[in-house]
């Protein structure tokens, strides 16, 4: 193996190990205090709200308001088909 090959091959097989490591550490930081001590893991972001539009011209309108209504969910494709 020519000496290039084996130096593009270790560079690579390096950058590969480093970025598994980054990935873990990043993964593990959130349910860790300043001292590095586990703690308990916040809660999940909670959901987006739900688009609203106007019932009578179909618009998007600010949810809570006089006159709107959820925006119904789309049906998946694969359940309408037989």
């Amino acid at each position: 193996m020519p000496k290039t090959t084996l130096k593009t091959f270790l560079f690579t097989a390096l950058l590969c190990v480093a970025g598994a490591a980054a990935s873990l550490s990043a993964d593990a930081a959130p349910c860790r205090d300043d001292k590095g001590k586990f703690i308990k893991c916040p809660p999940p972001a909670a959901a987006p709200a739900a688009k609203c539009r106007d019932m009578k011209t179909k618009k998007f309108a600010k949810c809570g308001t006089a006159g709107t209504e959820p925006v119904p969910a789309k049906a998946d494709a694969k359940a309408a088909a037989p």
